[in-house]
């Protein structure tokens, strides 16, 4: 188990949870934290007892954008130091969307701006009815910039424009009809909901399908069409060749129930 100052990180029955823990600032992120979130995320990435991801917080909010402290020290940067702490969520959102694991947010309350960008490039998206989700960056005269290259992808340029350019914040279920998370469900049964659904996800999807095809939604949709069915082509035949497609066909051939 890692040991890290605003998070906590621990790895259970193939599950890795990193848990954001900082509830008396409402879990908004500072450098620090910035940093010990893209450690953990690649710290689950490089572990091989690790298939699923799931990013969850103490309190009362999920993350309520940047630090006031950390938003005071910003207005003393150069340009150049800016670009630099700017780059350091960029590479955080990237590694989240990149990663070769399934990661799941577990929404619990506010995720406003930065704290709705962690949400957005995740894999699957649960939050509690009462959660509140939005970019609220055009209030407070900053630009969503990183999280926009995210959004757009997910949700489309009308109902991206409609939260970036008002800031509004929405309610989870509004969320849910904007597709930018999965599923509301109560907040007396999200913690058990996401346990089984990331337990279901490593008992019955291989390991391999699982990072392919996260590769391919990632990277397909910069292609053109031909490229596309190209690249397509190449995937195809090279989950072909891969250890869990093999022990798949055998198992569907015996008709045998596999449980990976």
């Amino acid at each position: 188990m890692k040991i890290y100052q605003f998070l906590d990180y621990f790895v259970e029955s193939r599950v890795a949870w990193i848990t954001l823990n900082r509830p008396e600032k409402r879990n908004a992120l500072n450098d620090v934290l910035v940093a010990e979130l893209k450690d953990a995320i690649m710290a689950a990435e490089q572990d091989p007892l690790v298939k699923v991801i799931v990013l969850k917080a103490k309190g009362i909010s999920f993350c309520e954008g940047m630090d006031p402290e950390y938003l005071q020290a910003m207005l003393e940067y150069s340009l150049d130091q800016n670009l630099a702490d700017s780059s350091s969520l960029a590479q955080v959102y990237l590694a989240v969307y990149r990663a070769t694991k399934v990661v799941i947010s577990q929404i619990e309350g506010v995720a406003i701006a930065t704290g709705c960008g962690l949400a957005t490039v995740c894999d699957f998206a649960f939050a509690v009815p009462e959660a509140k989700l939005g970019f609220t960056e055009v209030r407070q005269g900053a630009v969503p910039a990183i999280v926009m290259t995210f959004l757009l992808r997910k949700i489309g340029e009308t109902r991206a424009k409609e939260l970036l350019l008002s800031g509004k914040m929405i309610s989870a279920q509004t969320a849910v009809e904007y597709h930018l998370i999965n599923q509301v469900v109560p907040a007396e049964s999200i913690a058990g909901f996401v346990r089984e659904f990331a337990a279901n996800l490593c008992k019955q999807n291989s390991s391999a399908s699982l990072q392919l095809t996260k590769k391919m939604i990632a990277d397909i949709q910069t292609f053109p069409l031909e490229d596309a069915v190209r690249f397509a082509a190449k995937m195809n035949a090279y989950s072909r060749v891969t250890e869990d497609c093999k022990r798949g066909i055998i198992a569907s051939l015996n008709k045998e129930k596999i449980e990976w």
